[in-house]
């Protein structure tokens, strides 16, 4: 029992050093800037997907208010009710694929970002590194309309499976369980997908799975608490007025950004140790 505390002490005492050496919190605050120039691009891109299932994602937003301020929700609807009223454009016609173009930008200063986790240089040809991110964006909007599909039909598919199979109640929370297990399983494999590929040298799947865990729980803690606070205690808006809003949007990702990136330092600190 010892012996595994001190282990774990080694190992935090060196991730708060690499995460200091990094520049995690510098480096957190550039890719806010990349994430903030492609949310709204990113957002276009997944209306025009779900546009094509027939989802009124609109209702489902409101879902967000456990993981997200109330005030930052405000303008993603607002952003959102604009882009259905226009959202009239192809999927793949030019305009979309910019978006995306734009949109794969964060995940490029993801990418840059586990470079220095691990301390490497990028070696990658330039269209490699911006093809991963492509794909990388596409995957993710995939997930998010997978997971809206999941929410937004899963009460239907309930009642038309206890219907037909007339399963006993008990079933009925194991449902309620699944609903939202499976989108959170869903984004752990995504982050850890993302951990895989975007690094430029090779890594195994396992090597990742720590720092995907973390990402996928404390992202989701993180995001709780902090909409709890700022719901009820922290009023950005008697600071900053109307753009309140905004500066918490910046702050959330912020948050993010640094969970994202100290996932990738846990990953790298763990394959440091392992390799000396």
């Amino acid at each position: 029992m010892k012996q595994k505390s001190k282990q774990f002490y080694s190992f935090l005492k060196q991730l708060i050093q690499k995460i200091n050496e990094d520049d995690v919190q510098g480096l957190s605050a550039q890719l806010t800037y990349y994430l903030i120039l492609s949310f709204f691009p990113f957002l276009i891109f997944i209306m025009t997907i779900i546009g094509y299932a027939n989802i009124s994602i609109e209702d489902k937003i409101k879902d967000l208010q456990e993981i997200m301020p109330a005030q930052a929700i405000s303008i993603i609807e607002e952003i959102v009710g604009e882009v259905s009223e226009g959202r009239s454009q192809a999927l793949l016609s030019f305009g979309m694929l910019a978006t995306l173009w734009a949109a794969s930008k964060g995940i490029n200063a993801i990418i840059k970002g586990l470079n220095r986790a691990y301390a490497i240089d990028e070696n990658r040809a330039f269209w490699k590194v911006r093809g991963i991110s492509l794909l990388a964006t596409v995957s993710i909007g995939v997930v998010i309309l997978l997971s809206a599909l999941l929410l937004v039909l899963g009460t239907w598919l309930k009642t038309q499976v206890f219907t037909l199979a007339d399963l006993p109640a008990g079933f009925n929370k194991l449902w309620d369980l699944l609903q939202y297990a499976v989108p959170l399983l869903i984004m752990f494999l995504v982050f850890g997908l993302l951990y895989w590929i975007a690094p430029s040298r090779r890594l195994s799947y396992k090597d990742v799975l720590p720092g995907a865990l973390f990402t996928t729980l404390g992202w989701i803690i993180t995001s709780s608490l902090f909409s709890i606070y700022v719901n009820q205690f922290g009023d950005l808006s008697k600071t900053y007025g109307s753009l309140g809003g905004v500066m918490i949007l910046l702050i959330w990702l912020y948050i993010s950004s640094m969970i994202i990136l100290i996932g990738g330092e846990i990953n790298a600190t763990l394959n440091e140790r392992r390799t000396t």
